[in-house]
């Protein structure tokens, strides 16, 4: 996967952008500034509550530095343009809805059409490019180094091991982790830190690998007892890659599952979410390894799939206890 990719959506499209961030500025001024007279030329009755057409156009506004912001590479910030599209679909919803009941004048539609309706095939349009782009894996591209090593035997944690060295003696549970502003990344360190005692009481080590420079632990987990757990940066991916973990397909980043699972999260766990900070599209899993040998794997079906680590790691200490798997002491 490249590392940038604003090659990869075309040109015209990330004009679209602009244009979308220069029309959302231009309404918001206009909103915040006058209006009232704005609502008149809508052909709406002045609000008696001014202020909250006002806080609308705040929030257009807001929307119209995210897609230029975007505009420079839409396909890293394909994020800002689908919940961007996603308001563009769920306002005409709303409209239609309103309209129907006679709440809304019907020639409020010309702001849902201009608003709305006439971005979505270009926003459509990027997040397909993004997809595309980073939905084609780089798993041809060699990941060994120049001796034919493995990743898992030459990448170095914070404090210098491979994950051969780490499970040389005892089993060694790796967990891959989600990109860093992903709710799912928090709660995985929240989950780990519940988890910590009963990994130690089996015997299980802990590795965590991630694509960031430094491993973010989010809201609830930055102050959280993992300091001492050895910590993989793999921006380039190369050990997710080892483990055979890859891009989410579409249903699996954005399903009905990780919708729900993601209102769980972050709302109601309050583990929120933060900027993109890796893969958007990278897979997590799961796995337990001893001596060079996979004892557990555990790969998510999908972005919020929430794995036992206590029931995993278990599983891969018996496994370890096995003759066809000795540890020594």
């Amino acid at each position: 996967m490249p590392q940038s990719t604003p090659q990869s959506v075309p040109s015209s499209l990330k004009r679209w952008l602009v244009a979308a961030g220069i029309y959302n500025l231009l309404f918001g001024v206009v909103a915040i500034l006058l209006p009232n007279r704005m609502l008149s030329w809508l052909g709406a009755d002045p609000l008696r509550y001014p202020e909250l057409w006002q806080c609308i156009g705040m929030i257009v506004g807001v929307y119209g530095i995210g897609y230029l912001i975007a505009a420079r590479d839409p396909a890293r910030h394909w994020p800002i343009v689908f919940v961007g599209l996603l308001g563009k679909i769920l306002g005409p919803i709303g409209f239609a809805w309103s309209a129907f009941q006679g709440t809304f004048p019907p020639s409020f539609g010309w702001v849902i059409l201009a608003n709305d309706v006439i971005w979505w095939i270009p926003f459509a349009a990027i997040l397909w490019y993004a997809f595309r782009a980073y939905a084609t894996t780089d798993s041809s591209e060699t990941i060994t180094d120049g001796e034919g090593r493995l990743p898992s035997q030459y990448l170095r944690s914070d404090e210098g091991e491979t994950l051969a060295s780490l499970s040389a003696n005892e089993p060694l549970m790796v967990v891959f982790l989600r990109h860093s502003g992903c709710t799912f990344h928090r709660e995985a360190l929240s989950d780990l830190v519940v988890a910590r005692p009963a990994l130690n009481e089996a015997g299980v080590g802990l590795a965590i690998v991630h694509m960031g420079d430094q491993l973010e632990m989010g809201k609830k987990g930055r102050d959280c007892p993992l300091t001492d757990v050895a910590r993989f940066s793999d921006p380039q991916r190369k050990l997710y890659r080892e483990f055979g973990l890859e891009h989410g397909r579409l249903g699996q980043l954005l399903g009905p599952a990780v919708w729900k699972r993601g209102f769980q999260s972050c709302v109601l766990d309050g583990e929120g979410v933060g900027p993109l900070g890796g893969d958007g599209f990278q897979m997590p899993g799961v796995f337990v390894i001893c001596r060079g040998q996979r004892l557990v794997s555990y790969r998510h079906k999908h972005a919020g799939d929430r794995p036992d680590y206590t029931k995993l790691a278990e599983q891969g200490a018996r496994m370890a206890a096995e003759p066809a798997h000795p540890v020594s002491a």
